[in-house]
C-alpha cells in the first residue's frame, strides 16, 4: 500500500526502484550504525532482493521512500518482525540520504507508518531499535512519543566486527493518541517552515 502525507511519499518497494536506489544509497555516511552496509551496487539488489523475500513472507512490508518536494527517492523503510497472532511488528531497516535530513521526511514517514499500523493494523505494539552509539536516533526515537525498553548486550555483530548493543523502544496501543497528538505538532512546524521558505522565494 501507499503511504502519503504533504513532506513524503511511501511506496511498495519493488525492484524498479533499483536505480533510482543505487544513486542515493551508496553514501558510506548513511551506513556508519547499520548492521549491513550498501557501498556497491550488488549491496542494493541484495538489499531488495531480501526485502521482497521477507514480504512474501509475510513478516516485512517494505517501502521506498520519495521526497514530494523534488520527487526523488530518498531512502527506504519497512514493516519488519510482524506477528500478526500478536499484532505486533517494528518499524526498522529505515535509511535517508543525508541530502533529505531535517527536512521532515523521516518524522511524517514514521507518522504515516504508525497510524497505518494502529489505526488500519490494530497494532498493540510497534517497536524500533538502535546502535548503542547511536545517540541521534536514541533521542529521535524518543521524540517519537517511544518509550526505552531496555538494552539487548551483544545483540548484534556490527559491520566492522564489533558487538553492537539494541536498545529498544516501543510504542503500545494505549500510548498512541498521546503520541500521535505530539507528532502532529512536529510536523505543523515542519509545514510552517516549509510555507515560510515559499514566500520567501515568491516574495
Amino acid at each position: 500500500m501507499v503511504l502519503e502525507g504533504q513532506l513524503v511519499r511511501l511506496e511498495p518497494l519493488t525492484r524498479d526502484h533499483y536505480d533510482e536506489m543505487v544513486k542515493v544509497a551508496l553514501d558510506p555516511a548513511i551506513w556508519q550504525w547499520t548492521q549491513r552496509r550498501l557501498l556497491v551496487e550488488k549491496d542494493v539488489h541484495e538489499f531488495i532482493e531480501i526485502a521482497l523475500t521477507e514480504q512474501a513472507a509475510g513478516t516485512s512490508i517494505p517501502w521506498a521512500t520519495r521526497s514530494k518536494a523534488d520527487g526523488k527517492l530518498a531512502g527506504s523503510t519497512r514493516f519488519m518482525d510482524m506477528v500478526p497472532a500478536h499484532r505486533t511488528l517494528e518499524i526498522g531497516g529505515t535509511w535517508l540520504n543525508p541530502a533529505w535530513h531535517r527536512s521532515g521526511i523521516n518524522v511524517e514517514a514514521k507518522y504515516l507508518q504508525l497510524c497505518h499500523a494502529f489505526e488500519r493494523m490494530a497494532a498493540r505494539r510497534v517497536a524500533l531499535k538502535t546502535h548503542h552509539a547511536n545517540l541521534k536516533s536514541q533521542a529521535a526515537i524518543r521524540a517519537l512519543g517511544a518509550t526505552h525498553e531496555g538494552v539487548f548486550r551483544n545483540h548484534l555483530i556490527h559491520s566492522d566486527g564489533s558487538a553492537r548493543h539494541s536498545h529498544w523502544f516501543s510504542i503500545i496501543a494505549e500510548e498512541w493518541p498521546q503520541a500521535k497528538a505530539g507528532l502532529e505538532a512536529r510536523l505543523g512546524a515542519f509545514s510552517f517552515a516549509a510555507d515560510r521558505v515559499e514566500n520567501k522565494r515568491q516574495g
